[in-house]
């Protein structure tokens, strides 16, 4: 059945069954319900190519990513990205990823924007003083950005309160009587790395500790830059009794470098990781993990987010703070001796 025939049907004009099917603001409330419940009725659907000439829209949102290999074995990401795809579906939107090297991100950005490729972007990783989301919002181009940043204007945004689980890492550790505490910290220009960095001097703080600058160490978002992070820490001294690692990545590497030194964990040497560690071999230890909980719903509410931003619904309105939550393990314990 096409446009016609279906608007012979309902005995309407095809403009006005295309207009009620898209969503147009001039339909009235009563001819809109009447025709979505019959396309529901009768099964259809209308043409795809033709709606979007008629709309404007491609019923897509764009994610641009500077993908690494690691990202592919993060599970956190993948369920994030799971979310979103599955409440987009639902619209009948698709999720368009564009890998982008670190070089030339922001002229890929132009390139999407410019060629109006999608209808919205969510934009991932932000930074501290990031020119993505200040480029986006001089285009007035509609966007959710997974994470904050310092922009004058409101924006809508989706994140974990980054240094309230960084403080819980560090009061657990002063708890069991750690008093020389280290930190693995991602590249500071990112957000999050900002966010928790400041988290965890704040614990140190908090405990009555005060920080040790060559404890505090900017390893990188691999697990090779984890190990070689950790092994720097292992010839310091004093060597720390314990170490925060702020992503699940490099963490994989300084627990790597912790076992090549024959150091058990939770005895010997004390270790909380920030995030969701992935699977990996010859773990043999439940880490002790800040977690981010239910991923999958966090990118469904980014999508919820994007939708309200392209329904017109007020930017300042478009925020969302989750809490992380500690998961005890057996890589974490008293101080030895």
């Amino acid at each position: 059945m096409n446009l016609r025939q279906f608007a012979a049907l309902l005995n309407l004009s095809p403009t006005t069954v295309s207009r009620a099917l898209n969503g147009f603001p001039e339909v009235n409330a009563e001819t809109r319900e009447r025709v979505l419940a019959a396309a529901a009725q009768y099964g259809y659907r209308p043409n795809t190519v033709a709606r979007r000439l008629a709309t404007g829209r491609t019923d897509s949102i764009g994610l641009i990513y500077p993908f690494e290999p690691s990202d592919l074995g993060d599970p956190v990401f993948l369920d994030v990205i799971a979310g979103i795809t599955e409440r987009l579906a639902e619209e009948q939107m698709d999720l368009v990823i564009v890998s982008a090297a670190k070089s030339n991100e922001l002229a890929t950005y132009h390139r999407v924007v410019s060629g109006s490729r999608v209808d919205g972007l969510i934009v991932a990783r932000t930074q501290v003083d990031d020119p993505r989301l200040s480029y986006l919002q001089d285009k007035n181009f509609p966007f959710v950005a997974h994470g904050r940043s310092n922009l004058k204007q409101p924006y809508p945004w989706f994140d974990y309160d980054n240094e309230a689980g960084m403080r819980m890492a560090v009061e657990r550790l002063a708890g069991f009587g750690h008093r020389d505490i280290a930190l693995v910290s991602s590249p500071l220009n990112m957000n999050f790395a900002a966010q928790r960095r400041q988290g965890f001097l704040l614990g140190l703080d908090a405990a009555g500790l005060e920080a040790v600058p060559a404890h505090l160490v900017v390893g990188g978002l691999s697990s090779e830059q984890g190990r070689e992070a950790m092994e720097r820490l292992l010839v310091s001294s004093p060597r720390p009794t314990a170490v925060v690692v702020d992503n699940n990545v490099a963490a994989v590497g300084v627990l790597q470098a912790l076992r090549r030194a024959g150091l058990a964990l939770g005895r010997d040497i004390s270790a909380i990781v920030f995030g969701n560690m992935p699977a990996h071999d010859g773990e043999a230890s439940t880490v002790s993990a800040v977690v981010q909980p239910e991923p999958r719903k966090a990118g469904r509410t980014l999508a919820e987010l994007m939708l309200a931003r392209l329904a017109g619904k007020p930017i300042a309105e478009l925020t969302q703070l989750w809490k992380p939550v500690l998961v005890a393990g057996d890589t974490d314990g008293p101080l030895p001796g």
